[in-house]
């Protein structure tokens, strides 16, 4: 099977979002960016929404936890 990928997916992209009343800066590869914003437009939320569930649920720090997130989404589309 050949696959395809973009090397400008590598790329680190911050993002400021407001999490338990405190904004915090959360920075993930733009391909992982780009997964989550499909998975948030899939289940009709904002990417924000999206975000605090998975903060809710993670055990580990939270730009682990939204790469495992969009991981899991990933794998499931397939």
């Amino acid at each position: 099977m050949k696959m395809s990928w973009d090397p400008e997916g590598a790329l680190f992209q911050k993002r400021s979002v407001s999490l338990h009343g405190h904004k915090t800066s959360v920075s993930l590869e733009k391909a992982f960016w780009t997964i989550l914003k499909d998975a948030s437009k899939a289940r009709g939320i904002s990417l924000s929404h999206l975000i605090k569930e998975i903060d809710m649920q993670r055990k580990g720090n939270l730009s682990s936890a939204l790469r495992l997130y969009a991981l899991a989404y990933a794998l499931e589309k397939r």
